[in-house]
């Protein structure tokens, strides 16, 4: 493997998004100097091959701050080939910007051509097989482990076993990583009614990669939409300390896509990340079921 960025457990990181290039290459990173975060998330398919401006301003960000990469395309659950050509333009990529980890969802999103969905995959016994077989390709490919991300999803198709159950036993076959979306947990947790904090308390803390936390949108009581387009909510925020007071301090990465706040709410959000992980390491935090926080 070529040489790597690493992250720091204690790192916070957002979501590289062209609409915010102006603000994340203006933002502080003098040697010493309080940054506003510690590394930029992107999705290679967003990136591979571009030239120009963008790509220049790429270049510029991943010299200054370590890279992690979110893919959105491979359907790791789905049922066509894996598109290895793209996943070796993958590896050169990451390698190229010393990318500190791959992640992609676990899910599908492809039947005979891509569904720009990202589709739930059945919690069966043969799912596991098929989808860690995909996943052990994938990092002989890219040369590297991969995390994966438990997803959000509405319908859910047949079950065997549980969400936690079918969860651990893709990353123990994969012998592959998690990367745990605490946002994706709680929308879960209130669609499908089981408890966010058991979820939480069964993952592997040594294969958590990175954590994220998102903004979803209140469609009901009982009904949580996924959007990545708002600001965190309390829930979300409380359920983060409660995995760093299970886990120990992760990196963490606040995803934002679309209506974008001014930068300076952006950079707030980061602050309140930083807070709650100082706050759920001190000693008197380490009960999940207290909160720490205002």
């Amino acid at each position: 493997m070529d040489r790597t960025h690493s992250l720091t457990p204690d790192a916070v990181g957002l979501g590289l998004r062209r609409a915010l290039l102006g603000p994340l290459q203006s933002a502080p990173h003098a040697p010493g100097a309080a940054r506003d975060f510690d590394f930029l998330e992107l999705a290679p398919e967003n990136w591979i091959g571009v030239g120009g401006r963008y790509g220049e301003q790429l270049r510029e960000l991943s010299a200054r701050y370590p890279l992690v990469c979110h893919g959105l395309s491979l359907s790791l659950g789905g049922t066509a080939a894996l598109d290895e050509t793209f996943l070796a333009r993958v590896r050169r990529f990451l390698d190229e910007h010393a990318v500190a980890c791959y992640s992609e969802h676990l899910s599908y999103c492809s039947d005979d051509g891509h569904l720009y969905d990202l589709l739930p995959i059945p919690f069966t016994e043969e799912a596991v097989h098929h989808v860690a077989a995909r996943i052990r390709r994938t990092q002989d490919i890219v040369g590297r482990r991969i995390a994966v991300e438990n997803a959000s999803y509405y319908a859910a198709p047949h079950q065997e076993m549980s969400e936690i159950e079918f969860t651990r036993a893709v990353l123990a076959e994969a012998d592959c990583d998690l990367l745990l979306d605490v946002n994706n947990v709680y929308v879960n947790s209130i669609n499908h009614r089981y408890d966010a904090l058991e979820f939480i308390r069964a993952m592997p803390h040594e294969r958590i990669a990175y954590l994220h936390v998102a903004g979803h949108y209140d469609e009901a009581d009982d009904l949580k939409v996924d959007t990545h387009g708002a600001p965190v909510k309390r829930e979300v925020w409380d359920l983060l300390a409660d995995a760093y007071r299970l886990f120990g301090p992760r990196p963490t990465l606040l995803e934002r896509d679309f209506n974008f706040p001014p930068y300076a709410e952006l950079v707030d959000e980061l602050g309140l990340v930083r807070r709650i992980l100082r706050e759920s390491a001190a000693p008197a935090a380490r009960d999940p079921a207290r909160r720490a926080h205002a």
